[in-house]
């Protein structure tokens, strides 16, 4: 059985540079010749892509409140089998969690996949403070392999052996690497991250860029060595796939469109991987273009920047129009906070106005800080094609619009979702729903809410048939 060699690289706080490492080395191991499995721990979307791209290899979420215990490592065992190496980034600082306890933690990832950690800490202005720091994290949970450290924002070769020094010998880890403080990153960061590797017209430059300087500040032999340094993951059982909806398998199974563009693109590869197994036949569509769309028989709407699509999502008035219409005939369409906001009336900048598809009589506005952000529970307390009711819904948000009044209150659908952690749409509710459609600023993961994709399928199945 192979042992899965495997790493997490952690940090103290979001901004330490983990992302930048991460990504660094996916591509110097990959430009190697090294079949690198990058995985990104949490609800992440936008470091997720960046390490598909870094990697040339898909990213796949593993985080403890989205999934039950079993199917992370179901998941990791199905998604590492073939690896050289598997990469897994961290989210938050390492022991940060839902709650006082730590609770999903980066640590407790690391302890259920039994994975030896290496933490990227900023050492600005310490030296060593910086020992103290590491001492800390090795000794401050038991159960933790902390296998080095790689140092990020070093200022010159004096400051990097008084801190390599102090924190061998005196926390005992062994210093990785030494990163420079760098003039420009290349890739820049905006109000949800790093901006979006769909928008970066140098995307392969940068990684290039990045790789090469982690390739001369960090010990990357050392670093494989202590991956392969690994007992071999606990059995697990295969991964809680769903099974087709369809009962003649001769048949073909209903078309189901999902926006994929620079306005829309936040999908975890594995909803659209469950929506396949259920049955569907998946069809990639766009909201920035004029080209046909097949037949569709289901339409999925993932998150993403439609703030800085407005202008063309908004100009593109026949696909506004087509999806509207879609919708009026019932075609099940489910839409997750960037697409719930298209399918309101506008969307509201600094800049003005942007008309959207009208489907729902409200309007969103571009906030300056997040209105909703982090882990989201919610109970489903209407009828709907896609949860059943009463279902227990684990999932997240991260938005900075929020929804404005809407113009036509006695025309307003109900909101199917009771929050019951996080925010959502309107006082303390979610999932706006109207016929077959159903929107919210909830992101769900097929595999921590089984139901959905079959649910899906179903609706979309029934929708083909009455059609």
């Amino acid at each position: 059985m192979t042992a899965f060699p495997r790493i997490i690289l952690a940090g103290l706080s979001g901004g330490s540079g983990k992302t930048f490492v991460s990504i660094g080395l996916c591509r110097a191991l990959s430009r190697r010749g090294f079949n690198v499995r990058p995985f990104k721990k949490g609800p992440d979307y936008i470091d997720a892509s960046w390490l598909t791209h870094a990697a040339r290899q898909t990213a796949c979420n593993l985080d403890p409140f989205l999934l039950p215990r079993e199917t992370i490592a179901a998941l990791f065992r199905e998604k590492a089998a073939e690896a050289d190496l598997s990469l897994i980034e961290g989210n938050r600082g390492l022991f940060d969690g839902k709650d006082r306890e730590g609770t999903c933690s980066t640590a407790e990832l690391a302890r259920q996949l039994e994975a030896p950690v290496v933490l990227v800490l900023d050492a600005t202005k310490m030296t060593r403070t910086a020992a103290a720091i590491v001492a800390g994290c090795r000794n401050f949970e038991p159960g933790l392999i902390l296998a080095g450290v790689i140092l990020n924002r070093t200022a010159g070769e004096r400051h990097r052996a008084i801190l390599k020094q102090c924190i061998e010998e005196l926390a005992g880890v062994p210093v990785l690497g030494c990163l420079p403080k760098m003039a420009d990153n290349p890739i820049p960061e905006r109000h949800m991250g790093l901006v979006s590797d769909q928008e970066h017209a140098g995307r392969e430059a940068a990684l290039e860029a990045i790789a090469d300087v982690v390739e001369r500040a960090v010990d990357v032999d050392r670093l494989l060595l202590a991956a392969r340094n690994v007992v071999p993951p606990a059995q697990a059982a295969p991964v809680p796939w769903p099974t087709s909806v369809l009962t003649d398998a001769a048949q073909p199974g209903p078309a189901i469109g999902y926006v994929h563009d620079a306005a829309l693109w936040f999908y975890y590869p594995e909803n659209l991987e469950a929506l396949e197994r259920a049955g569907a036949t998946l069809h990639k569509v766009s909201l920035l273009s004029n080209e046909p769309w097949p037949e569709l028989d289901g339409l999925y709407l993932g998150g993403g920047f439609p703030e800085t699509q407005a202008a063309a999502l908004s100009a593109n008035v026949q696909t506004r129009a087509r999806v509207r219409l879609l919708a009026q005939a019932g075609l099940p369409i489910y839409a997750e906070c960037g697409g719930f906001m298209y399918l309101c009336e506008a969307l509201c900048l600094p800049d003005g106005r942007h008309e959207l598809a009208g489907v729902f009589p409200l309007s969103t506005r571009l906030c300056p800080r997040p209105q909703g952000l982090g882990y989201v529970e919610a109970l489903v307390e209407a009828e709907n094609p896609f949860h059943p009711l009463g279902a227990r819904l684990t999932g997240h948000e991260f938005h900075y619009s929020a929804c404005t009044e809407p113009s036509r209150p006695e025309d307003m659908p109900p909101l199917a979702l009771k929050m019951l952690r996080g925010h959502g749409m309107l006082a303390g509710r979610d999932g706006l729903l109207r016929g077959s459609t159903f929107a919210s600023y909830t992101h769900i993961h097929a595999l921590g809410s089984p139901h959905w994709a079959p649910g899906f399928v179903r609706a979309a199945l029934a929708y083909k048939q009455g059609r």
